[in-house]
């Protein structure tokens, strides 16, 4: 049987947190961020409402991947629970901050069952099973010297033995997390001795955030406790989503079904792992640095050789090889999914050639001597066959993906007639480690074509669309008005078509936003897409517009971004970029500024202006022209930033002083917007 239609493809046919993040978790979360992506904060039905059950079409197109990939391949389910040593008490909820958990497993106690396909007829079968995987927690014994916790949060904390104590790896999202296992499961098993290193793989939050829950302050300053992670680190952490966060936190909250209930009418997993955890946020700066590949590091005895990865699955990212315990890291450029070369919350595309030539090199240097592979998600691989058919297929579904786009664009077609078009080969797809549960071939493929030739496909048609209200409102019209088309489209839903049917109706709901009925069909009409997808990114997408279009945008508690650890590790220019991306045109017109900025404890310099609805600024100097100094401290800098306090309040207290025209700072400050976290996404 050949591989079934991708849903990306087909219509059938063919809890939140207060001060949830401002960034969004997992691959590429960073930022300002203060708190994570969460469920609400009470406690969810036992089923959605509104929810409508799959439809035959929905239920035939799932059968397909049943029919396609081999549920009788137990391997994974093997590995995913060999070397357990100890879980944490059942029900596993983790005490978080106030009256919600940090961490809660107990909420997918719904989602169980071995390799066999069990999976509901909401969920399409092949998620369903990597639900279940992630549903095993613990501490479990890699090789001897390393371990892995497991369960806990979207990602996975390793921890390898030193000389004297402990070197952990990638330490989880939250610090709520990271210290309950550490003290629960790693000291009563493995022995209580002291964490010598911290090892940051790469850049995204859920690879740093818990640091401060296993080391102190203390000795963070002292150095008794080193911190390695790759060079750009810091600028990489921290920069990636501040100028677009806003944005890149709204649409996480749909990515990882923040507010989805837990069942299998809503979320399942999270693709990557079960979900994000839900607490506080941190970030330790680096002491020591992976600077190039082929460098070796000496951590409490321990050498490791370094492989550099920058811009594949993350800005600032490495691998590394332990010659001691022959065990190969491969942070997140092989784990057991297709992962993500462009993530729907948004970012930077990412390069699936480079991806794919540092999987090369893995294999080039180390391909010989390695006999297990561990991750920053998913379970290890053991055995160097094994590892090294693992690490080929992975290499070559990216290279594919980046070369077979590139192949079609220079044959003229354009992205979406790529992404339509491309299909892995069943050498690769049907390898479970090679199924779209985060990425998918669709984006993947249509991402490839933009890294390369940005939005535009050529096509003058499409050089200047109109915006999606005008449109549909033309479209209506065209169509016949919304009745016409609403009746249409319902003899599409009746037939399955749900992509089709989801363009039309669309265009009703964007040119007539209070159309219920169109609302409803949307809604109706993405849960059956969601039901369809593979991945989790896309089911969560799906799922949760059809939420909203039912019930409306729930504005819960406004995210802050007041991540102490981030903020002050923000690089000036970067805090001054961010406030150009606030400048209201509009209220700044035909106005002008010029300001200078006197850091007092870093000795920074910054002469900050406003002309033509935009802002500049310069560094190392100041004006003699300048309509106001203001003179401070960049601690109280951080302090507004974080909300604690104003520049009124620090002027009154004597610790900013404002020279010049101090109307001129309140004049350039009112021209700024604060952005509305809960913005509509899938209606005008």
């Amino acid at each position: 049987m050949s591989q079934p239609e991708d849903p990306a493809k087909t219509g059938g046919r063919r809890t939140f947190l207060k001060n949830v993040a401002v960034a969004g978790v997992a691959t590429g979360l960073s930022g300002v961020v203060g708190e994570t992506l969460a469920q609400t904060d009470k406690p969810m039905s036992p089923t959605t409402p509104h929810a409508k059950p799959a439809t035959g079409a929905t239920i035939a197109l799932n059968k397909k991947y049943a029919d396609f990939l081999s549920f009788a391949d137990a391997q994974d389910f093997e590995d995913a629970s060999r070397g357990l040593v100890a879980t944490l008490p059942e029900p596993v909820v983790i005490k978080g901050q106030g009256d919600i958990p940090a961490w809660n497993l107990e909420q997918f106690a719904f989602v169980k069952g071995g390799p066999e396909n069990n999976s509901p007829s909401t969920v399409n079968p092949s998620l369903w099973r990597n639900a279940k995987l992630n549903m095993h927690h613990g501490l479990f014994k890699v090789v001897d010297g390393i371990w892995q916790v497991r369960g806990y949060d979207l990602s996975v904390m390793s921890i390898i033995q030193g000389d004297k104590g402990y070197i952990v790896v990638d330490p989880f999202i939250t610090t709520e997390v990271s210290s309950t296992v550490w003290k629960q499961l790693v000291i009563p098993h493995l022995g209580d001795k002291p964490i010598t290193h911290i090892v940051y793989t790469h850049s995204h939050v859920d690879h740093y955030g818990g640091v401060r829950g296993l080391a102190s302050d203390e000795d963070l300053a002292s150095g008794k406790v080193q911190v390695v992670a790759p060079v750009g680190f810091t600028e990489a952490a921290v920069g990636e989503n501040v100028i677009a966060g806003n944005a890149m936190g709204r649409r996480a909250s749909y990515m990882y079904g923040s507010l989805l209930p837990r069942n299998a009418s809503g979320i399942v997993d999270g693709g990557l792992g079960k979900t994000t955890s839900v607490g506080t946020i941190t970030l330790a700066l680096p002491t020591m640095y992976a600077e190039k590949t082929g460098q070796k590091l000496t951590l409490d005895g321990v050498e490791i050789v370094v492989l550099m990865a920058p811009e594949s699955e993350a800005p600032s990212e490495f691998m590394f090889y332990i010659p001691k315990y022959k065990a190969f890291c491969a942070a997140e450029d092989a784990t057991h999914t297709l992962h993500n070369l462009y993530t729907l919350r948004g970012a930077k595309m990412r390069d699936g050639l480079l991806w794919s030539k540092y999987l090369q090199t893995s294999l080039d240097m180390f391909g010989g001597d390695m006999q297990v592979l561990f991750a920053s998600h998913y379970w290890p691989t053991w055995g160097n066959d094994r590892i090294n058919a693992f690490l080929r297929a992975q290499r070559d579904m990216y290279r594919y993906l980046h070369d077979q786009t590139m192949r079609m664009a220079n044959q003229g077609l354009t992205p979406l007639e790529i992404g339509e078009a491309m299909r892995l080969p069943d050498s690769l797809a049907k390898h479970w480690y090679c199924r779209g549960y985060y990425g998918t071939v669709y984006h993947d493929a249509v991402a490839q074509y933009n890294l390369r030739l940005g939005f535009f496909d050529g096509v003058p048609a499409n050089l200047h669309r109109l915006p999606p209200t005008e449109a549909g409102k033309r479209y209506v019209e065209f169509m016949g008005g919304s009745s016409a088309v609403l009746k249409k489209a319902h003899d599409y839903y009746e037939k399955g078509d749900y992509r089709w049917v989801a363009e039309v109706v669309n265009h009703v709901v964007f040119a007539e936003p209070q159309n219920t009925a169109a609302k409803q069909l949307l809604a109706d009409t993405y849960e059956q897409l969601g039901y369809q997808s593979e991945s989790a990114s896309w089911r969560n997408f799906y799922l949760t517009g059809a939420m909203e279009l039912r019930d409306g945008v729930r504005k819960l508690p406004t995210p802050q971004p007041q991540s102490p650890d981030t903020i002050q590790a923000m690089p000036l220019d970067m805090f001054l970029d961010y406030l150009g991306i606030r400048l209201n045109p509009e209220r700044a017109a035909g106005k002008t500024v010029s300001l200078n900025l006197q850091l007092t404890d870093t000795k920074e310099n910054r002469v900050l202006g406003v002309e033509n609805s935009a802002l500049h600024y310069s560094s190392d100097k100041t004006s003699s022209t300048a309509d106001a100094t203001v003179t401070m401290k960049r601690s109280d800098l951080n302090d507004i930033m974080m909300g604690k306090t104003n520049m009124q309040k620090l002027v009154m207290a004597g610790n900013a002083k404002i020279d010049g025209n101090s109307q001129k700072l309140g004049d350039f400050v009112s021209w700024l917007d604060n952005f509305d976290f809960w913005f509509n996404i899938v209606t005008p």
